[in-house]
């Protein structure tokens, strides 16, 4: 739709243009006239160097064309500066005609009417305010004229034919004003009709991502800052479950508007889809992001909804993330990844909450040799492919950090403990960006050689990461996940406490979310199910006293863990 706008845009600079032009040439017929007579000789009232006013004049007229024409690129001309520039063409353009005028006769003159080209062009370009305003200095310019013209006469009948002239310049710029009004207004209806969502009054997906681009750009030009929110509203299903569809299109329009209303001028606030808005905030920083973001969040809470009081938490709540350009992501891909990250904690940690994104890896950069940072840097990327080619793989690491975050504090682990904990949870998989996506997502029972493929992911993962010295202590982590307490895992065949404590801590957190998870060659299984299992192969599989632990950590926090799916 902006494309075009833009093209329309063109069309109408290039038609006043061609007025313009036109008028141009009707003055220059005019300047010649005047300095030729009927047997085409100079002017006796001339000097000799009157000959050379007439090229003089062509050359001038002609320049003038061309620099009119060129000021006509207006393609790559922010809108304040094109602004002044049609404003300065305009003047320049009145300045002439009422030259040319007075040269062809002042108040006797025949050519009066060439006023007209310019009022339609300005009318046509800048819309009926600005046509009917150069309408009115046209018509003075003639009247004034008049006037000075002929001081004492009794009966100006120049005037009085002038005067029906200035109401045609008017009723010119009048109708065709309003015709370029109602076209606007026309066009306006349309780009809303195509930007926005019909059901909540905000912007749409379509629009959110196109204006997400040209603002990302605009910030790498100017090196501005931009924010992004990402907002989710809580138990919706719920919602929707209980008081039906409509209501819930009700909460929907509400929260658009309260979101609309409170997130500033020049944000842009749009549905991302289903229950899910977000908010682009240029020249915003996370501090300030964060303040509106939790502003709104109040907001939500304390309005009164129809039938809040049967949600889970007794209100209607949203939860909200936040990321920023370019301090958490260098483009708009990696923001809406980042501010998905950070909703997807908030709702996590207990819901009506704002959490800003905050990386594993880019914490892990305050504590490495520079010299290891762009070695970090291209990790994070690895597990950025990783996720595009399993989505699993991503959510279910995402998932084992947050278990592994509340186990660590179940089991009473150190801070150094707790941290190689989360970063090895974090980097358990890394090893799978050398394993196809035909394997990693075939719904069949693997072969021999594809599990023998698929289990050399651990020692894989620990070549990628071997080089960054500041990750050595997670290394045995990784690489014994799946080794099993009686002795029968991989890749080395430990047994009980022979196998790193840590990583009996992450090989059950690993193994119930791939139990309770959706994946391709296994229906997910429920808590309890999962709780069952965990009780079921401890002592072979699993490490008894950590299993115990974690089940506890299960029905503590099952309703958090409920909202993960």
């Amino acid at each position: 739709m902006k494309e075009i706008k833009k093209s329309r845009i063109k069309q109408i600079d290039d038609m006043a243009s061609i007025v313009k032009l036109a008028s141009l040439m009707f003055t220059a017929i005019i300047f010649f006239q005047y300095f030729f007579n009927e047997e085409g000789m100079l002017l006796d009232s001339f000097n000799s160097i009157s000959i050379f006013m007439p090229i003089v004049v062509g050359c001038l007229v002609l320049t003038i064309i061309y620099m009119l024409w060129s000021f006509q690129v207006h393609e790559n001309t922010n809108k304040p500066v094109l602004k002044y520039k049609i404003l300065i063409e305009n003047i320049l353009f009145m300045v002439i005609l009422f030259f040319a005028i007075v040269i062809s006769g002042a108040n006797k003159s025949n050519y009066k009417f060439i006023f007209l080209f310019i009022i339609t062009s300005t009318t046509i370009q800048s819309g009926m305010k600005s046509g009917i305003v150069t309408s009115i200095i046209a018509s003075l310019a003639i009247l004034v004229m008049d006037i000075l013209c002929m001081p004492g006469a009794s009966v100006n009948k120049y005037f009085q034919d002038d005067l029906l002239l200035a109401g045609v310049f008017i009723l010119t710029a009048w109708p065709l004003g309003f015709y370029v009004k109602i076209e606007g207004e026309h066009i306006e209806k349309l780009e809303n009709l195509v930007n926005m969502d019909g059901l909540t009054g905000v912007y749409n997906h379509r629009y959110f991502q196109d204006s997400l681009k040209e603002l990302i750009i605009s910030a790498k030009k100017k090196k501005a800052k931009l924010a992004m929110i990402l907002i989710d509203i809580d138990y919706f299903k719920h919602y929707n479950d209980l008081y039906g569809h409509q209501k819930g299109d009700e909460i929907l329009r509400c929260i658009g508007k309260i979101l609309r209303d409170n997130s500033g001028d020049k944000s842009i606030t749009a549905r991302y889809g289903g229950e899910e808005f977000a908010i682009i905030l240029p020249d915003t920083n996370e501090e300030e992001a964060l303040k509106i973001a939790d502003k709104i969040r109040v907001i939500i809470e304390k309005t009164k909804f129809y039938g809040e009081e049967n949600q889970p938490s007794g209100v209607l709540t949203v939860s909200m993330g936040i990321s920023t350009f370019p301090d958490k992501a260098r483009n708009e891909v990696e923001l809406i990844k980042s501010a998905d990250d950070a909703l997807y904690r908030a709702k996590f940690f207990n819901k009506n909450r704002v959490e800003t994104y905050s990386s594993i890896l880019d914490d892990l950069k305050n504590d490495i040799e520079e010299k290891d940072v762009e070695l970090v840097t291209s990790i994070k990327t690895l597990i950025s492919v990783i996720n595009a080619k399993d989505r699993y793989t991503y959510g279910h690491s995402e998932r084992v950090v947050l278990y592994s975050k509340l186990l660590s504090e179940k089991l009473g682990l150190s801070k150094e403990e707790k941290s190689n904990l989360i970063q090895g949870s974090y980097m358990h998989d890394i090893g799978k960006i050398n394993i196809s996506k035909e394997i990693l997502l075939k719904k069949m029972p693997l072969t021999k050689e594809e599990w023998e493929i698929l289990k050399s992911h651990p020692e894989e993962g620990i070549e990628i990461i071997k080089p960054v010295k500041s990750l050595e202590k997670i290394i045995p982590i990784i690489k014994h996940h799946h080794e099993r307490f009686d002795g029968t895992g991989y890749p080395s065949n430990l047994k009980g406490e022979e196998i790193p404590y840590l990583s009996r801590v992450l090989s059950v957190v690993d193994s119930f979310d791939a139990m309770t998870s959706n994946r391709p060659y296994n229906k997910r299984k429920t808590y309890e199910e999962a709780i069952v299992e965990l009780r079921k192969f401890s002592g072979t599989q699993f490490d008894p006293s950590i299993a115990e632990k974690f089940i506890e950590v299960i029905e503590e926090n099952k309703e958090k863990f409920d909202n993960l799916r």
